[in-house]
């Protein structure tokens, strides 16, 4: 069985200038869990939940990081007002930056006429779920995991019903 057979066409795509904020609002809409990058017509990348996520993680632990003597207990709600407002800057940058800051590259695709069997083998190897499938060098489609399950489990069934 192809790629061809099991993949999506014609996949929601993003543009590389486009922000974070734009990317997460597809990523939730569509119900997907990453989008092709494009500058153009030409595919370079890809954006992920996990890359979004990533902007998240906190490198280092917080100054903040102090526990309470009984008497300071008073300050907590006052500390945690500002550790919300600083937290809430912070997302409003990250929600800004430009997709292409943060997209995953080089691209790892797969070609439309492959076996379904090469693409798990390339998201198994890669620890990925998703690959871009090109013809000609081309996007026409989104081959993921959940879509070569489908597709051998379709196989099965024609098996069996002849």
């Amino acid at each position: 069985m192809k790629v061809e057979d099991v993949m999506t066409q014609n996949p929601v795509t993003i543009q590389a200038k486009d922000t974070i904020r734009t990317a997460s609002s597809i990523i939730r809409e569509n119900k997907i869990g990453g989008l092709p990058v494009m500058d153009g017509e030409n595919l370079i990348g890809m954006i992920t939940e996990s890359d979004i996520l990533a902007l998240l993680e906190t490198k280092e632990p917080s100054e903040d990081l102090w526990l309470p003597s009984p008497l300071e207990v008073i300050e907590i709600p006052i500390r945690e007002f500002f550790n919300w407002e600083r937290t809430k800057e912070a997302l409003s940058h990250i929600g800004s930056r430009s997709v292409s800051s943060q997209m995953s590259y080089p691209i790892i695709t797969v070609d439309a006429d492959d076996s379904i069997e090469e693409a798990a083998r390339i998201m198994l190897r890669e620890g990925i779920a998703r690959l871009p499938v090109l013809r000609d060098g081309k996007l026409v489609g989104i081959v993921t995991r959940a879509d070569i399950i489908e597709g051998i489990g379709r196989k099965k069934e024609e098996a069996d019903a002849d």
